[in-house]
């Protein structure tokens, strides 16, 4: 199954000529998770190969205007296209109190809203996967969220079950998915005579606004991507401590004792354009990327045989405006 992340907006506080405020859209099969909607975000979904797709579920890290202005304009556009798929939006504690407010802004709606406040170390399981929510230290409420997939099944060895006498059909669909099966003769398989060992799922981690933190480095031990702010550059540590916000230089020692594949830098100062902070990190974690709007990571399965999340510039650009300009991890 395909798992990407798309940069739709990689700026911090206000837009810039070339960054758009936070925003960046989770693709896993057919599944879209919106995550922040900073001013301008429809508009961006609009300029990109994704266009202004129904969403289903939108994750706010926490409450600072750039994280949420775009959705008053989101929800009023759906609504002017007669939507009636119902949306839900998460969000930590306080989610409630602000749609209260942005309701007078909006008006009203032509489908359902459902509105659901996580606290950190609330779990939202689906199918094969968990959306996991965790603390951030931004001194507000914030969180940020973790996509941990279940393992795989290990894979099923063909010739083995030949070997056994297992016909092929729905007796070996039951041994993939761990059940013992009794063949026609009476013979009793068990699923690791013919399965593999499980194999891992992926894990992505996108830590929000907030200084580097024991529950982000928890939660992205051996994660294959750990997406962190990187507002200012080492100079401006007093700053960045100041207003809870991270140095590039910090988030690369997080990932870099977190053992995760690959650091990918948002949420940049209007002072910076993006390769003196990539230059910063990398000097204590040689892959880490600083992504520019409608670029895209892919993160493939450990065992796919490729090298491992890769950056594809420009991967959500419009066709017609397109370069073919693929950049792996450096």
């Amino acid at each position: 199954m395909d798992l990407d992340v798309v940069f739709l907006g990689t700026s911090a506080s206000m837009p810039t000529a070339q960054r758009g405020t936070p925003a960046l859209l989770i693709r896993r099969g057919g599944e879209r998770l919106l995550v922040d909607c900073g001013e301008g975000t429809q508009r961006q979904l609009l300029r990109s190969s994704i266009g202004l797709i129904e969403l289903r579920e939108v994750f706010l890290t926490h409450y600072h205007a750039d994280h949420y202005l775009g959705l008053p304009g989101m929800l009023k556009t759906f609504a002017l296209r007669g939507r009636d798929l119902p949306l839900t939006i998460y969000g930590p504690p306080g989610l409630r109190e602000l749609f209260g407010a942005l309701r007078r802004v909006f008006g009203k709606l032509s489908f359902p809203l459902d509105l659901v406040e996580l606290s950190p170390g609330a779990d939202l399981e689906r199918e094969d996967y968990t959306l996991r929510t965790f603390g951030v230290e931004h001194g507000v409420s914030a969180v940020g969220y973790a996509l941990i997939e279940d393992p795989r099944p290990g894979r099923f060895d063909v010739t083995r079950a030949e070997a056994l006498g297992i016909p092929p059909g729905p007796e070996r669909g039951a041994l993939q998915r761990g059940e013992t099966v009794v063949l026609a003769g009476g013979r009793t398989i068990t699923p690791d005579e013919v399965v593999g060992p499980k194999r891992p799922g992926r894990t992505l981690v996108i830590a929000g606004d907030g200084v580097p933190s024991r529950p982000v480095l928890e939660v992205s031990q051996g994660a294959d991507v750990l997406i962190h702010e990187a507002t200012f550059a080492v100079d401006e540590s007093e700053r960045a401590a100041e207003t809870l916000h991270s140095t590039a230089l910090a988030a690369a020692e997080l990932a870099r004792v977190a053992g995760v594949k690959l650091l990918a830098l948002t949420h940049l100062s209007s002072r910076y354009f993006g390769p003196e902070l990539a230059q910063e990190a990398r000097e204590v974690f040689p892959d880490t990327v600083v992504p520019r709007d409608f670029d895209v990571i892919e993160i493939p399965y450990p065992d796919a045989g490729r090298e491992g999340p890769a950056l594809v510039k420009g991967g959500a650009v419009q066709q017609r405006d397109r370069q073919p300009d693929r950049a792996a991890v450096p």
